[in-house]
């Protein structure tokens, strides 16, 4: 058997695509690639980030009231990858700029992350390797 297969893409249920893609589309300085109703049921927007897709769905049955938690089974957050701690204090201060609030640079032996929140609380880290 291969190798595991790498992670192709990640989708993200947002409760209103015209507040979350202006949002992403700040974040990641990219246009999507693909914005269509694939079905009655939902309309997905998706963006390509070096070789990995992040899809955002809003459905047609509204979301449950209340903000995201990673205290739900499923989903904890999804985490960017950085070349070293340098590259993560350029995305700190892009977050600054973009005014995202964010919890600081956090260091640890495994390495070094920022996290922060999408306009649906939907937990995201940028995560650098130690050293």
């Amino acid at each position: 058997m291969a190798d595991f297969p790498a992670l192709t893409h990640v989708a993200l249920t947002v409760r209103d695509l015209s507040v979350s893609v202006p949002w992403y589309e700040a974040l990641f300085d990219a246009k999507p690639v693909l914005d269509e109703d694939t079905d009655p049921d939902f309309h997905h927007t998706v963006y390509l980030l070096g070789t990995t897709l992040i899809g955002l769905h809003q459905h047609q049955t509204p979301a449950p009231a209340g903000q995201f938690s990673e205290y739900n089974i499923g989903l904890d957050h999804v985490a960017f990858g950085c070349a070293n701690r340098a590259e993560l204090e350029q995305w700190e201060q892009k977050l600054n700029d973009l005014g995202v609030q964010h919890g600081g640079i956090k260091d640890a032996g495994y390495g070094s992350g920022i996290s922060f929140r999408d306009p649906d609380g939907i937990a995201l880290e940028f995560f650098a390797p130690p050293g």
